[in-house]
Parts: C-alpha cells; structure tokens; sequence
C-alpha cells in the first residue's frame, strides 16, 4: 500500500521508450500485486489454470514483461526478504481486510453481485509463497537478474538507484522516495485503460516519473522532513495521525524544525517510535551482494512452466518467447559491438 505521498510531490508523465537503454529495478512484490489486480476475469475473480491455481501473476510477468523488453528496457527483479517487526500491525490489518472480503465476495457470488465480487475479490488479493517462488522461477527461465533483498525490495532497489546501479525503481508505490531513490516510475507495467472503482468509467494511464531531487526543491524540503510528512500521513510502519492529510503535513513540516515541535502543536501521542522509522527510511537496508546478468530465455523452461504445469495456450507462450529472443539477440550483438567500441 505505501504512504501516499501522490497530491503533494511533483510528477511527470512519460513514454516507454523515453526508458530506452535503462536499466530499472522493479519492485517484485508490488508489480505482482499490480497483476493480480489488474488481470482477471468479469466477476473479479483471478485468472486460474485447470487445477484452480492462481496465474495472474504468471501472465503479467510473460507478457508484460515482454512489452517492456521490446521498448529497450532491462528490467531487475528485486524481492522482498525478511519483513520489518515494524510492519506487524499492518501485516495483521491486512490479512483482517482479505479473509474478510474473501466471505464478502462468496456471499456476492451467490447472490449475482458482479460489482460487488469484482470489488472483493480485489480486497482479498494474496501472494502467497509459492506464486513468489514460481514468480522467480518465470524471471530467470527469461533471462532475467532477480535479486533478494534482506528487507524491503523498494530499501534495495532505492540504493541501487542512488549508487548508479539502476536508473529508476519501478513500484506504484512512494516508498521508494522515502528511501532515497533518485528517481521513480510508477504504471510501467500498468500502461492502458483502467476502470475506475465503482464506476463505469474507464481512463488513460500512463508512465509517470517523480524525481526526488526537483521534487524536493519545489517543496523546499529535505528528505528527513518528507519521511516527517509521511510518518504524519501514515505509513506501513505506523498508523497516521488523527486529523492530519498530505498538505496539513506540509504546513507543519515547513513550520518546524523538529518533530516532537510538529506532535507539540498536533496535540499527538503516537503510539510508535518516530526515530526508529525515520531510521528505516534514512538508511535503508540493503545489500551490495548481488549480480546483474541478462541472458537468453529458456524456451523449454518456460512452456515446461505455464504451459505443462498451468495450462498456459502453447501457442501465445511460444509467441511471448520469440519477442524475447529478438530482443535479446539485438542486445547480445551491440553488446559485441560496444566491446570493439
């Protein structure tokens, strides 16, 4: 879910192909949730192979992964390791909110609800251990880096990006701000038309990049002071404080010069320790034990994957794999050339 930051930072709609050349480090976790929302049936329900398996995931990661590829993009996919003690109560709020809505999208579907099962059916959204261990296994099999995080994929892939490693961290979420990437992409996977919840109204969305450096001079703040906004607004480390929205938090940032000023005047007692999260955002964890190599798709792996194991049609698979190719085998010659450069 992440903080939301969205009414307050500077964004920038951009192309595809602007990405062209960049290496983007994607937050695994977040894009397939992006997926298992986005890719599903009438009533809201998953896409599921012919064991009742979940393969949403497993289709956005080919194909659209695939459409990025063609654009000249190289995508790394970073997960999440250990979870923060921090996130507990979220976690635990979280899983409250999809058994529910698992009992409310069944009692919808027996009573003909579609608005309503589609709406559930988005609420119970779970990614479980196994769709992220096939979600790897799909990442290599074409070729592609994926990378553990000792924590939180958006903590790995913002130092990455602020050490040069990766241009851009690609994640709907603005966490990754928070943990100091210089730049954010948000809908690269997610590009198109999209229905607007509850209504019957469907609008453009396109790639948008949010820069921290220009978006904090605009604000005329620092990061700390952005993290102080975000720990007011609320984030996945701590409940918001009551009464206070994104630009009364500017307000308040803008007027002090320390937190405990800032909870003096909004009258607060948060229940979390401030200093411990703005600790988590400032410096990040992550690891420097990592490798970036792009190979070529295994045609077999993948069809032995999606198509033998969960019913995928051989045919679009075996479509899906030979974009991959062409692509990778145009890079492996400039790679060649670029060595005689």
């Amino acid at each position: 879910m992440g903080v939301d930051l969205g009414s307050i930072v500077e964004k920038k709609e951009i192309s595809l192909e602007s990405l062209a050349g960049r290496t983007i480090g994607i937050d695994s976790f977040n894009i397939l949730y992006q997926f298992l929302s986005s890719i599903r049936g009438a009533d809201g329900s998953p896409l599921m192979d012919s064991k009742g398996r979940t393969t949403s995931h497993l289709t956005g990661l080919l194909y659209r992964t695939a459409n990025i590829i063609e654009k000249d993009i190289r995508p790394v996919f970073v997960f999440d390791g250990e979870p923060s003690k921090l996130k507990a109560k979220t976690r635990e709020e979280r899983q409250r909110i999809r058994t529910d809505a698992e009992k409310k999208f069944e009692d919808a579907k027996k009573e003909g609800r579609t608005e309503d099962m589609r709406k559930y059916a988005q609420q119970a959204l779970r990614l479980t251990g196994e769709m992220i261990g096939e979600a790897k296994s799909l990442v290599r099999l074409m070729g592609l880096p994926v990378i553990d995080a000792p924590g939180e994929g958006e903590a790995q892939v913002s130092a990455m990006c602020a050490s040069g490693t990766v241009f851009a961290c690609a994640s709907q979420d603005f966490d990754a701000l928070l943990f100091g990437s210089p730049r954010l992409v948000r809908n690269m996977a997610t590009t198109g038309k999209r229905k607007v919840p509850g209504k019957e109204i469907y609008i453009d969305v396109n790639p948008e990049m949010i820069e921290l450096g220009p978006g904090l001079k605009a604000l005329g703040l620092d990061r700390e002071k952005l993290v102080w906004i975000a720990m007011l607004i609320g984030t996945d480390f701590n409940e918001k404080i009551p009464g206070i929205g994104p630009k009364k938090a500017l307000d308040l940032v803008k007027k002090h010069s320390s937190f405990e000023d800032i909870l003096k005047e909004a009258k607060a007692e948060p229940e979390f320790d401030y200093r411990e999260i703005s600790e988590l955002f400032l410096h990040p964890q992550a690891t420097e034990k990592y490798s970036i190599e792009f190979g070529m798709p295994d045609s077999e792996g993948i069809k032995r994957l999606l198509c033998d194991e969960h019913s995928f049609s051989r045919e679009r698979v075996e479509k899906a794999i030979e974009r991959l190719k062409i692509k990778m085998e145009q890079k492996g010659k400039q790679s060649k050339l670029d060595a005689w450069g």
